[in-house]
């Protein structure tokens, strides 16, 4: 008659599952359940070669995972260490990120920029006031798929200067008739950088916040 409890298949596959130490510890505890098996089977229904190799290609699993999930941890670790130092050289630069608003001050000219998600044969953008009066219009005829950097002047259509303040952009795309995907993009100078749960952020002088990633352009 087959040992049961501690020398049974079963409940040494769920001892090593439901172990949260080290991988030092579950190689251990792996051992003694192991020997405590051997020496409690039965003589006359010893336990195969096929379910010792069975568990001890669990052991190596668990050990391989282990260790595979503390060399992720550190290569994240370095990774986002490297992306906080990459960013940092960005404190005091202006960038091009996703954003609509775009400031005239002083009626000096304000750079924007256009994301265009793929290749299209007719391209505008337009400027809108507070009001939803369109005051400028770009027609930027076609564009390949990338990043476009653009200013506006601050005047109108009609070449009159318009009045300071806050102004949306809108962009429309098209190929063979079809809408491309675009976005519209604002300027930005980052004023600092932190490292977050989500990754790298830089914090914009405008207030606002953006991932290190959602960077288009930077002038």
């Amino acid at each position: 008659m087959a040992v049961s409890g501690v020398g049974s298949n079963t409940d040494a596959t769920a001892a090593l599952a439901s172990a949260s130490t080290t991988s030092v510890d579950s190689e251990q505890r792996f051992l003694k359940l192991l020997v405590t098996q051997l020496n409690n089977q039965d003589p006359l229904n010893p336990l195969d070669n096929a379910q010792l190799t069975s568990q001890l290609a669990q052991m190596s699993t668990v050990s391989g995972i282990e260790k595979l999930n503390a060399a992720l941890q550190s290569l994240v670790a370095q990774s986002g260490s490297s992306q906080t130092l990459q960013a940092a050289s960005l404190i005091g630069r202006t960038v091009l990120v996703p954003g609509s608003q775009v400031a005239l001050a002083g009626g000096a000219a304000t750079p924007f920029g256009i994301d265009l998600q793929g290749g299209a044969d007719s391209v505008k953008a337009t400027i809108v006031d507070a009001a939803g009066n369109v005051v400028r219009t770009f027609d930027m005829g076609a564009q390949a798929q990338g990043v476009k950097a653009m200013s506006w002047d601050g005047k109108s259509d009609a070449g009159q200067q318009v009045a300071d303040g806050a102004y949306t952009i809108n962009i429309s795309a098209t190929a063979g008739g079809n809408a491309v995907a675009a976005n519209a993009l604002t300027l930005a100078a980052v004023a600092s950088v932190a490292q977050n749960s989500t990754g790298v952020t830089l914090n914009l002088a405008n207030g606002g916040t953006v991932g290190l990633s959602s960077v288009k352009q930077i002038l």
